[in-house]
């Protein structure tokens, strides 16, 4: 079963994104019902980084000595104790990197939100969960190849684009301070 489930997630992070746009927009917008809206969006979002974040649970939870393992059962700590006291506290840096990283990949994605949530335009801010939205990905999308004097809206594309290097920028710094953070927690206990 694990060697199953370990050929299974390896063969989801090789799908290209734009599978699981076309996926989310055959079971979530059209099969559920959804519509084009922010849940459907969110849903092939997380399937998308789905693979990434197991592999990078996996490795952390492997990562921890097996003599810190052995002490807690020599202790007298049962498997359930082991996992929750010992080897959760010193996987959380690693697993939090991984679930930020996997933010900051999915924040720069333009297929499967393009299929599931994105609009063209829109004069207001969503209400719910099942209005659709605006994103950075598919504006510069729109912006870059789209109207007929693409020189006048060029400026715009360029702002976009830095906006969006920049909140990817700032979510990759968060990642390395909050590891940098539990990892000094971890080291301290």
């Amino acid at each position: 079963m694990k060697r199953f489930m370990k050929l299974m997630t390896n063969n989801l992070a090789g799908i290209p994104s734009i599978v699981f746009g076309l996926f989310g927009m055959s079971l979530f917008v059209n099969t559920l019902g959804f519509g084009d809206s922010i849940i459907a969006g969110s849903f092939t979002l997380g399937l998308l980084v789905l693979p990434v974040v197991i592999r990078t649970t996996e490795e952390s939870l492997k990562s921890v000595p097996d003599s810190f393992r052995h002490g807690s059962y020599a202790l007298g700590a049962s498997k359930l104790q082991t996992v929750w006291r010992v080897v959760l506290p010193i996987s959380v840096p690693n697993i939090l990197t991984g679930l930020i990283l996997s933010v900051g990949r999915v924040s720069g994605e333009t297929a499967p939100i393009l299929f599931t949530v994105a609009a063209y335009f829109l004069p207001k801010l969503p209400s719910s969960i099942y209005d659709q939205v605006m994103a950075l990905p598919y504006h510069l999308y729109v912006i870059t190849t789209s109207g007929t004097n693409i020189q006048e809206s060029r400026p715009m594309a360029y702002g976009t684009a830095l906006v969006l290097i920049v909140i990817i920028l700032l979510v990759n710094l968060l990642a390395n301070g909050l590891r940098k953070y539990f990892g000094k927690k971890v080291k301290m206990n």
